[in-house]
């Protein structure tokens, strides 16, 4: 090879080790959302990374997943550029920083869950200032529901869902604002939680959506990624990948603890 077709073969691949760097983006997850997300020790599983690697690898992308301490950290880390995605909640607050689809990954209802020992009345979410609540950091249920716990402090953060659970076992807290399905797939494996139960009246209905920073290249591709959704969502891609999450966990769960 020629002095000038080595330096081709240099450039070439140069431009192709910018353009695979490229590609690749960087998801966040914080895995304690089954069967939206969870970890089953080695990798994280569910619905989420699922839709995002399909999403993205049929958009040309290689997906890294990346897990940290906690959501507020996640969202942090969106934010400030150092993750391309994470799937959340529209707020204000996160539009600032995020842009988020059009096309929504999955319709949730937010329920509260309760010990039957410690009832709770809730008719309206004023109710709830006279209880006290835990969440897990980072979480938002909506600017009322937001302004509600600034106002009375009465919510305990904490960083998994089982200190959450485990705190209204013991009747430590009153409620647990979670999505329905996800809190009552919990509660159904969880060792003391036959008291524990969803009140029938949602405190509010959202939707996940795919939000990327806007400090991300992707940013520009909003259009591409919301058609691309779109598509996935007639085929019932977003539905099987949730069916198959549920079964998926379940599977693990009653498994043997020495086969996990």
């Amino acid at each position: 090879m020629t002095t000038v077709g080595r330096l081709l073969w240099a450039l070439l691949m140069l431009l192709a080790s910018n353009v695979q760097a490229a590609d690749k983006i960087r998801y966040c997850d914080y895995p304690v959302y089954p069967p939206i997300s969870w970890s089953d020790g080695k990798q994280v599983r569910g619905l989420a990374p699922s839709v995002v690697r399909q999403l993205f690898g049929q958009l040309g992308y290689e997906v890294e997943i990346v897990v940290l301490g906690n959501w507020k950290r996640c969202l942090l880390d969106v934010a400030e550029g150092r993750v391309d995605v994470v799937l959340a909640y529209s707020t204000a607050q996160r539009e600032q920083s995020m842009l988020f689809s059009t096309v929504a990954v999955l319709r949730e209802e937010v329920a509260l869950f309760i010990n039957r020992q410690h009832p709770v009345k809730f008719e309206q979410l004023q109710d709830l200032a006279h209880y006290r609540g835990g969440l897990l950091f980072g979480e938002s249920y909506g600017l009322a529901f937001d302004r509600m716990v600034a106002q009375h402090n009465n919510i305990e953060w904490v960083a998994s869902s089982r200190q959450n659970f485990g705190k209204l076992i013991r009747g430590r807290i009153d409620f647990i604002t979670q999505e329905r399905r996800t809190g009552e797939l919990y509660v159904e494996t969880l060792p003391g939680a036959q008291d524990i139960v969803a009140l029938p009246k949602a405190l509010s209905v959202d939707y996940l959506r795919v939000a990327v920073s806007r400090r991300s290249p992707l940013s520009a591709h909003m259009p591409q990624i919301d058609a691309q959704l779109q598509r996935m969502v007639d085929a019932g891609d977003i539905q099987r990948l949730l069916n198959e999450s549920e079964v998926i966990y379940r599977d693990m769960i009653n498994l043997p603890a020495n086969a996990q």
